[in-house]
């Protein structure tokens, strides 16, 4: 054999080196398309499974959706077969259905039946003719049970004919061919089956020898004769000692309803609602607060406005003649920060009125307290400017430190600070909040401000009346000092009537509900208010307006020694 050729051993060789590549290339190529082609797979697989979940959630909500349509139409059929019962019913008052009549070939029935029913009731030809409408027989289950004849139903054109037979078969019974006869009411088919569900309690009735009538016109269930329905309003009630069947029917109690026949307990209203009179449904309540719009708000805005001018009018006064003795005296800025301060608190009582609302409701108790405490420290700080400027006039006294206006300042602000710490911390703690009360009224849901700590209100109302109480005191001890510009009389008469409106107010703040207890607070407000601005002021505004003569140092002077 001759050798192979190097030539052609390298050119296989190349080939082969080429092919494998090629294979190589190709392979990679033909994983890229796999792996690319399976995660579209995994991608269209998912997407199938989410639109799968959205028909499977869709097709549930449709079987709701079909099985409460089938509800609806049972519930519809039901309503149209009673009105087809009551209808048939109705119709059926003029029927009888007479059992036992032998059937003749050729017969006529019609005048068979007529002429036994006018020797029946030996009323003359004419008459019964007139009175019956049509006569013909009818198969029945219980006639081919018993392989009976026919029935017969009689239709008559009154009910009159028609319960006289009925009636009288009871004493005397109605033969034809010298044969009895069974007398029957006709009654509606689907009457009857209602009646075969209540089988059982019928068949233990007789057996006790309970007497009981159908109910008309449905045909169910047995009626006790001791009582008709519990009507809606009330309640069955069993008789002690009576039949099981035998109750009595007493008014549902105060706040309760019943709103069907026979029930066997009343039920409560919603919170927001309330019984009629009734007693078998229920009203809406209506949402009650203190507005503007009704004469009690109207009054108490009126008088709150006439107040914000009237110590607006004051101020201007002041600032017009505060060179004069009488403004100048016991401290200008002292008075006008008080006039402010009471000009606010005549203010803050809108703050009360309207619907209340969560800035409301958090601002206006803690706005009260502090701009009252101002005023009131404003009053003690007059009241410890007199007494301090009368002790430093002694010779050699110590209190001469404490004249001037720093200390006017800082019982002001001191007081203000006490009073204000502890609104923060009420605020910070346990703010008030609006709330709806639905158990004071029954017909009424009071919209009112939670308070939120009771303790916290209190303790603010308590710290404005400690400082009134020693305002009150001071300015009793002072009322006789010997200086011109004296006011501790009449901070006397003003803090005085402050603690009597606020002494009263507590009772009459816990004794009543809704918007008066609004009312009270209001009032006290605009009370005590009144009382500074009247006892203070009027006295120098007098002065200042209608005897400017006697608004001079010398003849103050004077009129003290």
């Amino acid at each position: 054999m001759a050798p192979v050729p190097k030539e052609l051993v390298a050119a296989m060789e190349a080939m082969e080196k080429r092919m494998l590549e090629a294979i190589n290339g190709n392979s990679e190529k033909l994983d890229k398309k796999i792996n690319d082609l399976a995660s579209q797979m995994d991608q269209n697989f998912n997407d199938m499974k989410t639109e799968i979940q959205s028909i499977a959630k869709k097709n549930s909500e449709l079987e709701v959706k079909v099985t409460d349509i089938e509800e609806k139409i049972q519930d519809a059929i039901k309503g149209n077969l009673k009105v087809e019962t009551m209808m048939d019913y109705r119709e059926m008052q003029t029927y009888l259905r007479l059992r036992g009549i032998e059937e003749q070939e050729g017969e006529d029935i019609t005048t068979r039946v007529t002429e036994a029913l006018m020797e029946y009731l030996a009323t003359e030809e004419e008459n019964v003719p007139g009175n019956i409408d049509l006569i013909y027989r009818v198969n029945s289950a219980y006639a081919r049970k018993k392989n009976l004849p026919r029935d017969v139903v009689v239709q008559f054109t009154t009910k009159r004919v028609k319960e006289q037979i009925y009636r009288k078969c009871f004493q005397n019974p109605f033969e034809m061919d010298g044969k009895k006869v069974i007398v029957m009411k006709e009654i509606p088919r689907a009457m009857l089956q209602e009646r075969r569900t209540y089988k059982r309690l019928v068949d233990k009735l007789k057996q006790k020898n309970y007497r009981f009538r159908w109910e008309i016109p449905e045909g169910v269930p047995p009626l006790s004769e001791c009582n008709k329905h519990c009507h809606p309003g009330s309640r069955k009630e069993k008789i002690e000692g009576e039949k099981f069947c035998c109750y009595k029917c007493p008014q549902c109690l105060e706040g309760k309803i019943s709103r069907q026949k026979d029930m066997e307990d009343c039920i409560n209203c919603p919170e927001d609602e309330y019984p009629n009179k009734g007693q078998d449904g229920c009203l809406p309540k209506t949402i009650s607060f203190l507005s503007y719009e009704e004469t009690l708000g109207i009054s108490l805005t009126s008088i709150a406005v006439c107040f914000s001018l009237i110590t607006t009018a004051v101020l201007g006064i002041f600032i017009k003649h505060k060179d004069t003795p009488i403004v100048k005296a016991n401290n200008r800025a002292i008075t006008y920060i008080l006039l402010i301060a009471l000009l606010l608190c005549f203010l803050c009582s809108f703050f009360f009125l309207g619907k209340p609302g969560k800035i409301t409701c958090f601002l206006r108790q803690s706005a009260f307290g502090v701009i009252f405490t101002v005023a009131v420290s404003c009053v003690l700080a007059k009241t410890v400017t007199v007494v301090v400027a009368f002790m430093a006039t002694k010779p050699g006294s110590s209190m001469r430190k404490w004249v001037g206006k720093r200390l006017a300042y800082s019982i002001v602000l001191s007081c203000s600070l006490v009073q204000a710490g502890i609104c923060l911390l009420w605020l910070g703690t346990s703010p008030p909040f609006p709330n709806f009360d639905t158990q004071s009224f029954t017909k009424e849901i009071i919209a009112e401000c939670q308070e939120g700590s009771v303790l916290m209100f209190y303790i603010v109302l308590g710290y404005m009346g400690f400082l009134s109480l020693i305002s009150l005191i001071v300015a009793f001890l002072a009322r006789k000092l010997p200086d011109s510009f004296n006011e501790a009389k009449f901070i006397t008469f003003s803090m005085l009537m402050f603690c009597s409106v606020w002494v009263s107010f507590f009772p009459t703040y816990l004794s009543t509900k809704g918007k008066y207890m609004v009312a009270v607070e209001i009032f006290s407000i605009l009370a005590s208010s009144a009382g500074i601005l009247g006892c203070i002021f009027s006295p120098k505004c007098f002065i200042i307006l209608l005897r400017p003569e006697l608004n001079d140092r010398e003849q103050l002077i004077k009129r003290n020694k």
